[in-house]
């Protein structure tokens, strides 16, 4: 009964290490599946997201089923996980590696495929986001940013500074003048 409540301490040490290598391993997988699939979830994700939540349980605390052994696993996620928000909120080039970059999907009225392709982002998405920003067309939009969040911002021409320095600004000044 005491091995329930109560392991050795080389158990312990070992579900920290086990614990420490899963956060490390399904945080590396989460940021390659992409800002879109992160920040837009659907129940297929929401699904693949408790089914590997299971699977890693048991590699995270091996055979050990003591309570003590469960709290030690939770703990070194939420220190590690603390640890990470740290580092990344402190370096910029950490946070760039863990939370990826946003990504330019339309400039200047046009639609970058490449762009849209690596970001797993189809034209129907573009279009909804659009709609949802209340804009009808790509070009009325000067800029559209898929966030590192995988929301996508918008920015119309008439929205924009008309003192600003840029080639959107003097463009708009040229639509303006035709």
């Amino acid at each position: 009964m005491d091995g329930m409540l109560f392991p050795g301490a080389n158990v312990l040490l070992q579900i920290v290490l086990r614990t420490g290598v899963i956060y490390l391993l399904v945080l590396i997988g989460v940021r390659l599946s992409g800002k879109r699939e992160v920040g837009q979830m659907t129940p297929f994700d929401l699904t693949l997201l408790l089914l590997l939540s299971n699977s890693v349980q048991n590699a995270m605390t091996g055979p050990d089923t003591s309570l003590l052994g469960g709290a030690v696993a939770a703990a070194t996620l939420l220190v590690m996980n603390y640890g990470v928000a740290s580092v990344s909120g402190s370096n910029r080039r950490v946070r760039r590696m863990i939370e990826g970059e946003p990504s330019l999907l339309i400039h200047d009225g046009k639609p970058i495929e490449s762009h849209m392709a690596r970001e797993h982002v189809s034209m129907d998405e573009l279009h909804r986001a659009l709609r949802e920003h209340g804009i009808n067309s790509c070009d009325q939009v000067a800029l559209a940013v898929l966030e590192v969040d995988g929301s996508i911002s918008c920015l119309k021409y008439d929205e924009i500074n008309p003192g600003a320095s840029t080639h959107l600004a003097r463009r708009k000044g040229i639509q303006r003048k035709q």
